[in-house]
């Protein structure tokens, strides 16, 4: 697919970058950025070659400034429901992606770029980064995942204020309550959320999906959580990975991993 509105690179370590590229417009999503994101996760998750990816936005202003705006005025009910059920697709697409997804965040994550740093497996976010859920602000919530990630991530009281208030905070503020991993100066923010990529797929890559499933599995459905963690557990002690990251473990060798 030909995209107009991202950019999508894929480096010689497998790691596809996916930069949302509306500058002019503070990379604000609309329906042509959704179609064009979900292409871009589908490649991640299918393609061979792609081993995880990097999610963020042009210039050094916004990663996502939240939805355009303009879009809403013209939503009906039943139009404002299929509106946010396909927001919430193509962001669970990132959710459950069996390979990693990291948003690295270089500015403004408003509204649905919260949202969509949210889906990420894990963020990273510049020193001059922003995050809020403005939406009461418009008379309306958030719509693509806000409300039911955020409180799973920082905890229902934090994330009580971060929406009910809809007021922003900083990353170091972000990176306080548990929302970034890291706080990085922007200068050098891809190139670090790089080598944090690197470090995870230098790593088994069943092992790294099957841990990403088990961890899902505490969120989606915590009674069954044991017997899954067992099960892909058991699973990982059946593949050749798994013997080559015991030898080398016991040989005090770096371990070859081959996906098997």
């Amino acid at each position: 697919m030909a995209f107009e509105t991202l950019l999508f690179d894929v480096d010689d370590d497998g790691h596809a970058l996916v930069t949302i590229n509306r500058p002019d417009k503070l990379n604000a999503l609309n329906r042509q950025v959704i179609d064009e994101l979900e292409a871009a996760v589908s490649a991640i998750r299918d393609r061979d070659d792609i081993r995880g990816g990097i999610i963020t936005g042009a210039g050094d202003r916004s990663f996502v400034a939240g939805a355009d705006i303009s879009q809403f005025l013209e939503l009906s009910p039943e139009d404002g429901r299929r509106f946010a059920e396909r927001g919430q697709a193509v962001f669970s697409l990132i959710e459950t992606s069996s390979k990693p997804i990291i948003a690295a965040v270089n500015g403004f994550a408003l509204g649905g770029g919260c949202e969509l740093a949210l889906a990420c497996h894990l963020r990273t976010a510049a020193t001059s980064a922003v995050f809020g859920q403005p939406e009461v602000g418009l008379g309306i919530i958030p719509g693509y995942g806000g409300t039911q990630r955020l409180p799973r991530i920082v905890g229902f009281g934090i994330a009580s204020e971060m929406i009910l208030t809809g007021e922003p905070i900083d990353a170091q503020r972000a990176y306080d309550i548990g929302l970034v991993n890291r706080v990085i100066e922007p200068d050098v923010l891809i190139p670090e959320t790089r080598k944090l990529l690197g470090i995870i797929t230098s790593k088994a890559p069943r092992a790294v999906a099957w841990s990403l499933e088990a961890m899902r599995k505490a969120i989606t459905n915590p009674a069954g959580g044991m017997d899954a963690e067992a099960r892909l557990f058991g699973q990982a002690c059946g593949t050749s990975d798994f013997k080559e990251g015991a030898r080398a473990f016991l040989d005090r060798r770096k371990p070859n991993f081959t996906g098997q």
